[in-house]
């Protein structure tokens, strides 16, 4: 396909997002079954461009005077496809499927700059959701709303189980693997560049034979800051597929018991083939939504998990329509759905245990809030700085939380090159006579 015909078929896909409200991920699957013709290349540099689209969706609309599919895709086809303002304007000439020439607002729009822009615009950031940008970062949330704009690389969790770092690396050299910054067993591939698209890794015979999982680097963090050593009782409260599930389990050497539990049985769903296959054999799942079999667990547990429901505000690098769909009434829910957790958590944490809160969001409402309202509430618990217990099992010194903390961790994009992600460790008392 031409660069124009490419162009063309983000409009439609663009049309269908916005219009329609398909998922990015479903309405790129429709359109590229519908047009099998489509080679892999023509595939991945579309996708790259409906993405970015998305991610920019309210500094293109600023720019192009337009938030129309046609003006999103127009605006982000220069760097998506690795194209000059120019070469975008000549290949939309009407021919061979490609879009209508452009007007002379749209041309301009491409080189349109956007210093006159609000700053919400310029960060990308819903102009409902900017005061808590600000609350969180202050002076940094312009910088932390366009570093959730850009593409994101692909995160790897080598499974100490089965392999080491130094072998997935080997694996993974033809697609440029290096070592993360922070986690020791992480391993990253590059965000792609232009028309290119980060490769399917888990068809690599290294992840099918289970020597590494999909995760990004602040997932990994959290999982290794909970210090789930071996023969201890662990609870994932809010498991999911099992990503931080399958890393407790390989920090406690297969040895000791966790339990894997979330609400919904469709989110649980993968986490018994990824168990399979990472040669995991410490788990116990329970029933989704059993509620009554996890409360007769009882405060057994060293470690409580609590990957908690968010807006999922630190994930918009992935997920980039989520933010355009997001609304106030979407964080009230998740507010109440969090101290709902919290609460059952903390029920489940024996004396001189840990529960470790866990959110993929930036905004505080959903995170230190909520830590300080739990614990002007259960007196028993206290709030461990995070570096003491970075020092006690993560190499290197820790870095500086996003927002300024000494008690919790906040990790992102723009200064740490992770999701965005808020990790806090509390411990609860033990109890005296």
């Amino acid at each position: 396909m031409k660069q124009g015909a490419r162009i063309a078929a983000a409009i439609e896909i663009l049309d269908v997002i916005l219009n329609r409200h398909q998922p990015v991920a479903t309405a790129l699957a429709d359109w590229g079954k519908a047009h099998r013709f489509a080679g892999s290349g023509d595939r991945n540099a579309i996708g790259g461009l409906v993405y970015d689209a998305m991610r920019r969706k309210s500094s293109i609309a600023w720019a192009m005077e337009s938030d129309a599919p046609r003006a999103l895709a127009l605006g982000a086809a220069a760097g998506a496809l690795a194209m000059t303002p120019e070469a975008v304007a000549a290949a939309c000439d009407g021919e061979n499927h490609s879009p209508a020439p452009l007007s002379e607002t749209e041309v301009r729009g491409l080189t349109r700059g956007l210093d006159d822009a609000p700053e919400h615009v310029r960060a990308n950031v819903p102009e409902w959701l900017w005061p808590g940008f600000v609350r969180a970062f202050a002076g940094r949330a312009g910088e932390e709303g366009e570093a959730m704009s850009r593409r994101a690389p692909a995160d790897i969790r080598v499974n100490s189980l089965k392999s080491t770092r130094e072998k997935v690396l080997k694996a993974l050299a033809g697609f440029n693997a290096a070592e993360t910054a922070y986690s020791p067993l992480g391993v990253r591939v590059a965000a792609p560049v232009g028309p290119q698209r980060t490769p399917n890794l888990q068809a690599e015979a290294a992840f099918q034979a289970g020597w590494c999982e999909i995760q990004d680097e602040g997932s990994q963090i959290a999982a290794a800051l909970a210090e789930a050593g071996a023969r201890k009782q662990v609870l994932d409260l809010c498991a999911g597929g099992g990503g931080k599930t399958l890393a407790l389990a390989a920090a406690m050497q297969n040895t000791g018991q966790i339990y894997a539990y979330d609400e919904d049985r469709m989110r649980l769903k993968p986490i018994f083939d990824r168990v399979k296959r990472a040669g995991v054999r410490n788990v116990q799942v329970l029933r989704a939504g059993d509620k009554s079999a996890l409360s007769a667990l009882g405060p057994r547990f060293d470690v409580v998990l609590v990957d908690a429901p968010c807006t999922g505000t630190g994930t918009w690098r992935r997920r980039p329509d989520a933010k355009w769909k997001l609304k106030p009434n979407n964080l009230a829910d998740r507010q109440k759905q969090q101290r709902d957790v919290l609460g059952q958590a903390a029920a489940l944490v024996k004396p001189g245990g840990r529960l470790v809160y866990v959110t993929c969001s930036l905004l505080a409402e959903e995170n230190s809030d909520q830590i300080a309202a739990f614990l002007a509430h259960q007196k028993d618990f206290a709030s461990v700085p995070y570096a003491d217990v970075w020092r006690a099992c993560l190499p290197g010194e820790p870095p500086a939380s996003a927002d300024g903390s000494l008690e919790h961790l906040v990790l992102t994009p723009g200064m740490h090159g992770t999701d965005g992600f808020f990790i806090a460790i509390l411990t609860r008392a033990l109890q005296t006579d």
